[in-house]
């Protein structure tokens, strides 16, 4: 009971919290305190919504104040030129301006370069633009809007109560919205882009589809703030609307209360709302927002992730997980006899890859058959590890064919290849740094692999987990590991994905002897369990025991092919290694 209790409590009180404020207006309280309460629903509305997309998936935006300002004079404009009803408005402005954003994410989001402060300055730039285009149209002309003549409908006794009402329905549709968004698969695959976005397509998350949707979720609640906001204003002017305070209001906000949580915004925006407030009534407006800029200053030193991040951070320090959480552990089993097919499950033909004047792969053709490890080995430069993004989708063809069981891969997007069967681990790990070792492989295991529930992605990921020695690691982040750790978590995460195909990229790497038996033991029970294995090493022991066939690269090209020892002994493969001194 007292575990339901613990669970059910904060749910009812935010119920009776949400009907409490739902009423509010029918006491007739002062126009004042609606107005003040409006305002804070106002914040928050705008501040959550930016988190989509900037708390969410990192992508940290300066311009939320172009899709608030679409949202103004969208509403602006129909109801004062066009005569049409003002609620009638406010979905038509939360769609132009997911419509915009969503224009502008085709085109930038398809560019790896411009991230981080790039993405930032361009957004802020918009802002620019779609100011000086109202401003020097008949939008605005220069002279403002005026809302007065506006019929405001009768939704509450007074006006300030139907502003107050729909201040409040928009946000509470908000933080509705960020927390489905945040329990959902489309927030996992936010989390995951924020940490690594070039790791999160390799693990099957659609990242350009679901950043488009981000952002244009985050617009349309945006816009239709705006549309209200606009009757609340009451006298429309460019400078008042797409003023840079709304922006850095929202960042403080968001950042304040912790933007990768879906309440962080929420409680950031209540709090320096009323702390604004409480200046303004003093006449010290001046003395607020000095407080805020400092309030700012102290969250990034002190608080860097938020408040309810360092909150629940607090609480896990003092309820440690309890033990029926942790996974199974499966013993890893020497592999039987090799079962190996003469089926070609991966054919490789004619891969070029260039990178402008470098060539590192030059017309590299390759079978790999069905239930092999394949070994693939060369000297530092050869293109082991380019061949291995090619394949994977993180790199382009430059020209060639791929396929995967007779489908051509080669020029598919990286999620595509790996929703295929094709999964891959990295030989610098790179876990998404944000998220425990079980949401780390969850993820992999609701994207790379077929269609499943949660509790069965839990399970899958439970499995794995276990599989690969880390039971009892479940909660702990990555930062908790070592490299020997770190290095188990990329092949489970790569194997909740059920692979066809499993690239391994020096997995053995940075370990030490004992480790590097139990990761060749690991080795031999994956491909037990069906998996063909495409194996990148340096270190010739591992690879003469595990791999069936070795394929030697140099210079970008395939330079033997054949059984492991002979493929080692060979006197040109001696070397290309060791010098020509050393192949006689």
């Amino acid at each position: 009971m007292a575990v339901n209790a613990a669970r059910d409590l904060p749910k009812a009180v935010a119920a009776l919290a949400i009907v409490a404020l739902a009423f509010l207006p029918m006491a007739r309280m002062p126009a004042f305190y609606e107005s003040f309460i409006y305002l804070i629903f106002f914040w928050v509305s705008l501040s959550t919504s930016w988190a989509l997309l900037s708390g969410f998936a990192g992508y940290f935006s300066l311009g939320h104040a172009a899709f608030f300002g679409v949202g103004v004079y969208t509403t602006a404009a129909l109801t004062t030129k066009f005569g049409v009803p003002f609620l009638v408005t406010v979905p038509i402005a939360a769609a132009l301006a997911a419509l915009l954003a969503a224009g502008i994410g085709a085109i930038v989001f398809r560019l790896r370069r411009l991230r981080g402060e790039l993405f930032a300055l361009l957004t802020l730039a918009v802002t620019f633009v779609i100011a000086t285009i109202i401003l020097n149209t008949p939008i605005d002309g220069g002279g403002g809007v005026f809302m007065s003549a506006v019929p405001l409908p009768n939704l509450m006794p007074t006006p300030t109560g139907t502003i107050y009402i729909l201040g409040f329905g928009l946000c509470l549709l908000t933080m509705v919205v960020a927390w489905w968004v945040a329990h959902a698969r489309l927030g996992m695959g936010l989390f995951a882009i924020h940490d690594d976005e070039d790791v999160a397509e390799a693990k099957g998350v659609p990242t350009f589809r679901y950043k488009i949707v981000a952002f244009a979720l985050a617009a349309a609640i945006a816009g239709a703030v705006g549309g209200v906001h606009a009757m609340y204003v009451g006298f429309i002017t460019v400078a008042g609307t797409f003023e840079l305070t709304v922006p850095l209001y929202v960042v403080l906000m968001s950042v304040l209360g912790g933007a990768r949580h879906w309440l962080g915004p929420a409680i950031g925006a209540t709090f320096i709302t009323a702390l604004l407030y409480a200046f303004i009534s003093g006449g010290e407006a001046i003395m607020g927002r000095a407080i805020v800029g400092l309030i700012l200053i102290v969250a990034i030193l002190w608080l860097p992730n938020g408040v309810i991040p360092a909150f629940q951070a607090w609480l896990k320090r003092r309820h440690v997980a309890p033990v029926a959480t942790r996974a199974e552990v499966v013993p890893v089993v020497p592999a039987a006899e090799p079962q190996i097919s003469e089926r070609v499950i991966m054919q490789v033909r004619g891969v070029t890859k260039r990178f402008g004047g470098l060539q590192a792969l030059a017309g590299v053709d390759l079978d790999v058959r069905d239930g092999e490890i394949f070994g693939l080995v060369g000297p530092n430069g050869s293109g082991k590890t380019t061949l291995i993004n090619v394949i994977s989708g993180f790199y382009p063809l430059s020209s060639g064919t791929i396929t995967l069981d007779g489908t051509e891969i080669g020029r598919d997007p990286a999620h595509e290849i790996a929703r295929r069967g094709v999964a891959r681990t990295y030989q610098i790990p790179r876990p998404f740094v944000n998220m425990t070792v079980l949401d780390n492989v969850a993820l992999c295991a609701t994207f790379g692999g077929p269609a499943r529930s949660k509790a069965e992605v839990r399970d899958e990921a439970m499995h794995w987990i276990g599989f690969t020695g880390l039971g009892g690691k479940e909660e702990v982040l990555p930062a908790g590991l070592n490299l020997h750790e770190r290095k188990f978590l990329e092949l489970a995460r790569a194997l909740a994905a059920r692979p066809k195909l499993l690239l391994l990229d020096e997995v053995l790497s940075g370990l030490n002897p004992a480790e590097i038996d139990n990761a060749i033991r690991l080795v031999r029970a994956i491909r037990a369990q069906g998996s063909t294995i495409i194996f990148v090493e340096h270190l010739m022991r591992a690879v003469v025991e595990l791999s069936d066939r070795v394929a030697v690269l140099n210079e970008g090209k395939l330079f033997a092919l054949g059984a492991p020892r002979e493929v080692m002994r060979d006197p040109r493969v001696v070397s290309i290694y060791l010098g020509k001194a050393y192949a006689a």
